[in-house]
Formats: C-alpha cells, structure tokens, sequence
C-alpha cells in the first residue's frame, strides 16, 4: 500500500465520527444540541455546573410542554368548526307583503255547500249550551234529534266526559257509552264555558276496526265546536273545484279600497292573486311575478306601502272564523308566505303600522353546520315550487307521509303529484288516520324533523307593530262618507268603520343587516399559529422543524438500521464461515481500518480534526534517524578559482 493510502486510511480509523453518520445515538443528540438553531438544546451541553444544565433542562422541558399544549388547543378549536361573524349595512329593495281576509270565503257565497252543517252545529249548540237565535238560552232536550237526520254529528260524535274519561254522553242520543282507546286533551287559552267539570270533546275511531279509537278533549267547548267544524269544513272544501272556490272568495276590488307605495298612487295591479286552502284568495304586493321588484326611495311610513282594506264582517262565517281583521306577511319574491303559521293580524277601525329591519344572513354548510344550500340533498319534494326552506321541507314531508299513510292528501296543504285530497265519502278513515299521523309528527316520529335542515342562506324582516285608533272621532263622518261614495258603485250600504282597516308597512331606516359565517380557522391560520408558538417559545422555524424531521427520524432510523445491518451481516458471515470451515480472511480494510465516513473523500485532515487524534502509545517508537549531513554539502559551479579570490588567500 502507498504510505499516502496508509495515512488516509489510519486518519478514518482513528478520527471520531460527527454529525448524521454518528455510529450511536448518544453521539447523534450530541452533534443535533451542539449545532441546532434551538438554544433550550445547545446550552444543556455547552452548559458547565450541573445546576446550570439542570436549569436548562427544566426550562427546555417547560417549553415543550406548552408548545404541546398551545398546538392541541389549536388543532381542538381548527376541528371545533367555530365561526366569525360579519355584520354590513347597505341599502335594499322592497319585499313582497301578502295580505289575507281572516275569512277566506263570503258566507253569503258559501251558504249553499255549508247549509247542513250550520245547521247541525246550530242545534248542537242549543243542546249543549242552551243557545238559540231570538230565543231565550234553554238547553235542548236530547230526545229531540230523533226526529232529524244528523249525518255530520253521526259522522263524529261530540261527547261530554265524566268519571275520569272512562264514560261519556252523546249530545245527538243523550245516551252514555263507554270511552275506549287513547285520550288526548288539548287545552285551550280560552276561558272555560259552563261547568268547569265539563270536558267536550270527539272520537275518532278507525273505520277498518271500530275497537281502536282515539278521543279528543277540549276544556272549552269554544275550541270543541270549532275544530269539530273545521274537520267538517275542510271535508267539504276538498270536494269543491279550485275555480269555484276562487269565485266563493274575496277579489282584489272588494278586498282593496285605496293604495300608496312611496307617495305614489297605485291599484290591484300591483297586486298578484294566489288561492291558499284556508284563507282563501289572498293577494301579494310587489311579488316580482314580471320580473320587476319595486325599491322604495327612502325610510318611514309616508314612503312604504298604504292600504285600506275592506273586510266586511258581515259576511263572516260565524263558526270557522271568530275574529275580525285580515292577515298579512313580509316575505321574499322567492319565499312562499306562510301565512297560517307567522302571519300578523290586522285589527279593524284601526291604524296599523309595521316597521321593518331587514336582516340577511348566510351560514356555512358542512362541517360548519348541518345546513342546506338548496335542498336538493334533502329527500324530500318541494311541493310548494318555491325556495327552498324549513317549513316548506316539513309540510311537505308530512304531505307525503299523509298520502302514503292515509292514500289521500291533507287539504290545507299542496296536493302532490297523482294525489287527491281527503273526504270522507272516498277516504273515511281520513280523520283518524290525519289524526294519529299528526300526533306521530309533532312528538318528531315521523322523522321529518331529522330529515329536514335549515336553509343555509335565508332573508327575515324583524316586524315592529304599532296600533292607533282610525279613523278618529273627528274625521270619522267625512272619511267613511267618501270612502263610502269611492266604493259605492260596488256595494249598496255605507261603510263601517268595523268593516274597514288601515294599513302601513314601512322601512324604518334603508340599512340592511348583513349577517355571515366566516372559517374562523383555516389551513394557514393553522400553521401561522403553529409558527407562532415554535418561535415565541423555542424560536424555532421551518427549517428547524425541517432539521428535527432529519435528525430524530430519518437519521436516527439510518443509524438503528446500520446497526442492524451489521449484526446480520456479521451473523451471516459467521455461519458461513462454521459451514465451510475456513478462518475468516482479513482483507485489505480492515488491515487498513475501517472506513470512517466522515473521511470518504480524499481530503486532507484539517488542522483542527488533527489535533482531535488519539495521543501517542506509551511503547517507544523508532525515531526519525537524523538527516545526512553530507547531502548538504555545496559544489560550486565554476572549475576553476577566480582571481581576486586566490589573492585574498595569499594575504
């Protein structure tokens, strides 16, 4: 071997290994803390006193634990899915204002189809109660409904309760029977009638088995009659053709006297006519149908929407209806009015205003919150041909839960598809069957309460209400006089402040309230928060993080691996060896050393790694033999001696 290969080699032998290929661990951590950008873990080993180390070492330690703790309260709040909202203010357009008479048909009209009823209801309410027209209140006898054909009271039962629900009286026989199958009380906001011992109520019982009933009370027999007529009411509605009922209703010429929109005149139309099933036609100010959405110029009352609506309480249904006045709701062109559900009421011989703020508000969908963009993922049918929403999503279920449960749909609703609405004649296990199926629904077994969402995006008008007395005393005369002469080509009699309404809907301020969801966090919050930490408590960056990946993991694992390496590696070399029997060769690296992979090039130790080699044996060793003198010695270049030379030696 060359002496200079001799020396290189001797030099990996013996210098130590730093860095990445350090042969252990302990030498690994020691090279990381010597030259890592982390100064917790520097000072522990440059640090002389075991007090001092000691110190660094609890200050490190402390400084882990709250990165930990900051970076898992950080990614807790990341997966929380929490939300920031922003709140804007600008201007906006007018909304669509639907309004309603509270009796949806003309009595006078609809006396024809409810002659039978009346009639019933009429004499059920001289047995009960001793009530009579022009007579003096003296209760029927029950033997007086013998004589008279009672199809509607034969039909549903009204009964008195006693002895604890167990038995009741007829009011059509007089007779008591027997109560079987389930009560259900409803109670009612009404002061109490009569005897306050007294319950009223019906039962209801399935026509395909007569043993299973269920009994409705009530604990004023106000709310008994009614919802005894309404049943009746409705069976009676659904057999009437939509065209007719239209005519049987209200038209915008009776329902509209005078009309103002932003200080300007304006007329029915301007008004969109749509038929709801239980209070008739109803008409919608600005509803967008021709594309066009009013916007009114300013804030307050002179500048939003001024109606006069004509009621005409006497042509009222005394049993379906029993207060006066008219119903109206704020709503979107997109949104379908609800009026049944959050419509207000507008008084007669009165003023109403209503001011509006308008808020719109946005939330996020999934995973932020369990709501929907459109209702298309929603597997249910939007039977009402508007935008999607809450209450449109639940009636719609129960519809459809109604026709797949009872074969015929609930007629206060939209009738799907292939459906028709209930009767009794056709269907008359209906109301047992609407009955029970609304009970299923309410108590949210149905499951339309877990399929349904709320809409991601909605619009609400918070509704400010304020009463006055109209018109006054004072203009009282003169004002129903030429209200009376504006109206006197339609009807024969003069007006009545009873009959008549006021109405104002108006902006209070033209700020919309502009409500949003905003990810309060996102990916790069996350990491500028996971940043934040490392270098406030262990100042600490990317690269660092980069350099304790490489260290801790990948280099640690190259060396465990190296390690293992070599054991088998020296156990395979061992066996083959006890196999063939021949003594281990010694090749020229390990005569040589072994590689030290700090020193796989053919670099030159420096003069700081030289000094890092081990000291001297104590065994003498040969010394340099010292240099031959003789090898110094000069020969000049000229042959023969100068002159001036040979004179001096003379001298």
């Amino acid at each position: 071997m060359a002496p200079g290969k001799k020396i290189t080699a001797r030099i990996k032998k013996t210098l130590p290994v730093r860095g990445p290929q350090a042969p252990t661990l302990r030498e690994l951590m020691r090279w990381y803390c010597l030259n890592t950008n982390t100064h917790g873990c520097r000072r522990i080993v440059v640090s002389r006193g075991r007090l001092r180390r000691f110190i660094w070492i609890l200050l490190t330690l402390s400084a882990v634990g709250l990165i930990l703790w900051q970076c898992a309260e950080l990614l807790l709040n990341y997966y929380s899915a929490s939300v920031s909202v922003t709140v804007q203010f600008q201007k906006l357009p007018f909304p669509a204002v639907t309004i309603c008479n509270i009796n949806p048909y003309k009595y006078s009209s609809m006396k024809d189809y409810l002659s039978e009823l009346d009639k019933e209801t009429k004499k059920a309410l001289e047995t009960f109660y001793g009530f009579s027209e022009g007579k003096s209140k003296v209760r029927r006898a029950a033997g007086d409904w013998n004589g008279t054909e009672s199809l509607f009271l034969r039909q549903i039962p009204l009964l008195r309760l006693e002895n604890s629900f167990r038995t009741a009286i007829d009011f059509r026989s007089g007779r008591k029977r027997k109560v079987e199958g389930s009560v259900f009380h409803k109670d009612s906001s009404i002061v109490n009638s009569g005897d306050s011992n007294d319950i009223i109520g019906f039962q209801l019982c399935d026509a395909n088995n007569s043993s299973e009933c269920a009994l409705y009370t009530f604990s004023s027999g106000v709310n008994a009659i009614q919802e005894w007529y309404k049943l009746h009411y409705m069976n009676i509605m659904a057999q009437i053709p939509l065209e007719t009922k239209e005519e049987l209703s209200y038209s915008a010429d009776d329902l509209l006297l005078t009309c103002f929109f932003d200080g300007l005149s304006c007329d029915k139309r301007h008004f969109t006519r749509f038929h709801h099933p239980l209070h008739g036609n109803c008409y919608t100010f600005n509803s967008g149908e021709n594309g066009t959405v009013l916007s009114t110029s300013t804030g307050g009352s002179e500048y939003g929407l001024q109606v006069v609506l004509y009621i005409d309480e006497a042509d009222y249904n005394p049993f379906l209806v029993t207060s006066s006045g008219a119903k109206i709701i704020v709503h979107d062109q997109d949104e379908y009015p609800f009026i049944e559900d959050i419509g207000t009421e507008i008084e007669t011989a009165a003023a109403t205003s209503i001011g509006m703020h308008f808020t719109r508000s946005r939330k996020l969908s999934k995973p932020y919150s369990d709501c929907t963009e459109t209702g298309a993922d929603i597997p249910v049918e939007n039977l009402y041909n508007k935008s999607y929403s809450l209450q449109i999503c639940l009636h719609s279920c129960f519809q459809k839960a109604m026709v797949e449960s009872c074969g015929c749909a609930q007629y206060a609703q939209p009738l799907p598809n292939g459906a028709e609405y209930c009767n009794y004649k056709k269907y008359p296990n209906w109301m047992y069957c609407y009955y029970r199926l609304h009970e299923k629904f309410v108590k949210e077994q149905l499951g339309c309460q877990q399929i349904c969402k709320d809409a991601c995006s909605f619009k609400e008008w918070a509704l400010t209400t304020s009463i006055a007395q109209w018109p006054s005393t004072a203009s009282e005369d003169w004002m129903l006089r030429v209200l009376s002469w504006d109206k006197g080509q339609k009807i024969n009699k003069k007006l009545n402040k009873t009959d008549l309404a006021n109405l104002m809907v108006f902006y209070k301020d033209l700020n919309e309230r502009f409500i949003s969801e905003n990810p309060a966090n996102t990916i790069v919050i996350l990491l500028s928060n996971f940043g934040g930490q490392l270098g406030l408590w262990m100042s600490c960056s990317v690269v660092c993080v980069i350099e304790i990946i490489e260290v801790f993991f990948i280099d640690s694992f190259s060396i465990v691996m190296r390690r293992q390496w070599q054991k088998a590696k020296k156990w395979w070399n061992d066996r083959k060896r006890d196999r063939t029997g021949k003594p281990p060769e010694v090749g020229d690296e390990e005569q040589q050393g072994h590689d030290n992979p700090a020193c796989i090039d053919e670099d030159l130790p420096t003069f700081n790694t030289a000094l890092r080699l081990p000291m001297p044996q104590e065994g003498h060793l040969p010394r340099t033999p010292p240099p031959n003198y003789s090898t110094l010695r000069l020969e000049t270049a000229f042959t023969e001696q100068l002159p001036d030379t040979l004179e001096a030696e003379q001298h």
